[in-house]
């Protein structure tokens, strides 16, 4: 908890920790209109997964040049520019008119959300090394503290919205108000300079330490991704919750999630970030299990669960990534979340397709197979010596 008291009494730590807070407000209250855009366009779940690629098409093609941005404009400013941006773009998928502007709306969130996440993972760890102080954890702890204010209240105020439109504009505003006032916190962070370069090395090599804390990333945040956007149709298909309860399950994952990461950098500190990855894929399986039994308690046990394994993951990755000392933190840090955020998008399109296919059910069966895989590369793939950091 000491993070999280550091976050909350001084700016430089909170500015950067709302820009998480305020990307998951604006997905926690998106994914409330999915069943809405569902119904609107009268699509299947294979459509609606198609829709999502488009986000998941513009992360990929936005990804090369966000290193190239950071260091012409800095990290800061990226992240500023980013949030202000994406809040913009939130708004369109609402109002689009018809399929075929849905998906290029999409694309433009895909974009930004790259643009963004990218940016804000990099002026944290830059704020971690200037300030010698680590707060990653806690700051993703906000993300998931967005998703459950997004979601949690909009689900309350729902009903008070006929409009779907209003209710997001209102979101948009109240987020690009509160970062125009605290961006001056970070805006002026540039980047590394003094840090070993990576420009004699090809691309492949570059990235090759990185490999295995790559594909751990894209495998949580496929989960998270997949939770966030289906969690709600896996209560109102499957467990067959009337419209309000559906995003009870998405509710209690991000309060979860949000409690594991304000206690992870004390767990990170006890355990090492080694042996906190491997415990928390054992409980988000455990999740899972609970989840597939598809009865509105354990479900939503199982969604608690699954949120509070997930928590602290993808902090620990990206503190691994950071302390790399063969690369420059910021490179390290861009490609582990860059891939990352790509797992969070085509987590939703990959798990539409399936349960397109078959179902639902089968798609978090899915799910669970990966976080297996995620538990075996913790713990053959990491080096024990990162059980230090």
């Amino acid at each position: 908890m000491k993070s999280l008291r550091l976050i909350l009494s001084n700016l430089i730590y909170f500015a950067p920790s709302w820009v998480f807070s305020s990307i998951n407000i604006l997905i926690g209250t998106w994914i409330l209109y999915i069943p809405f855009i569902k119904l609107k366009f009268v699509l299947n779940d294979g459509e609606v997964g198609f829709a999502l690629f488009f986000t998941a098409l513009g992360l990929l093609i936005t990804i090369p040049f966000i290193p190239k941005i950071n260091k012409r404009i800095g990290v800061g400013t990226s992240t500023k520019i980013g949030i202000f941006l994406l809040a913009i773009a939130f708004n369109f998928p609402l109002l689009a008119p018809n399929y075929i502007l849905l998906c290029a709306s999409l694309m433009v969130v895909g974009v930004f959300s790259a643009f963004t996440d990218v940016s804000l993972n990099a002026l944290t760890s830059n704020i971690e090394k200037r300030e010698q102080q680590n707060f990653m954890s806690a700051a993703h702890g906000f993300f998931s503290l967005g998703g459950f204010v997004g979601a949690g209240i909009g689900s309350l105020f729902i009903s008070q919205f006929s409009n779907p439109q209003l209710h997001m504009g209102i979101i948009s505003v109240f987020v690009m108000i509160t970062n125009l006032f605290l961006s001056k916190n970070y805006a002026f962070v540039v980047g590394d300079k003094k840090e070993k370069s990576t420009k004699n090395l090809s691309f492949f090599k570059s990235i090759k330490p990185l490999l295995v804390l790559a594909i751990i990333a894209f495998i949580i945040m496929f989960n998270e991704g997949a939770v966030e956007h289906w969690s709600n149709l896996f209560l109102f298909d499957i467990v067959k919750v009337s419209e309000s309860k559906a995003g009870l399950g998405f509710i209690i994952f991000s309060l979860t999630m949000t409690i594991g990461r304000f206690l992870g950098d004390g767990f990170s500190q006890q355990l090492g970030s080694r042996k906190t990855i491997v415990f928390s894929t054992i409980i988000a399986f455990v999740g899972y299990l609970f989840i597939i039994m598809s009865s509105l308690t354990f479900s939503v046990l199982g969604f608690g669960l699954l949120g509070f394994g997930l928590s602290v993951i993808i902090p620990e990755v990206y503190r691994i990534a950071g302390n790399n000392k063969d690369l420059e933190t910021s490179f390290a840090i861009s490609i582990v979340s860059g891939i990352g955020f790509v797992g969070f998008l085509v987590g939703p399109v990959i798990l539409g397709a399936i349960s397109n296919f078959s179902s639902l059910v089968v798609s978090y069966v899915f799910l669970s197979i990966l976080i297996i895989i995620a538990f075996g590369l913790g713990l053959f793939g990491l080096k024990k010596k990162v059980d230090n950091v």
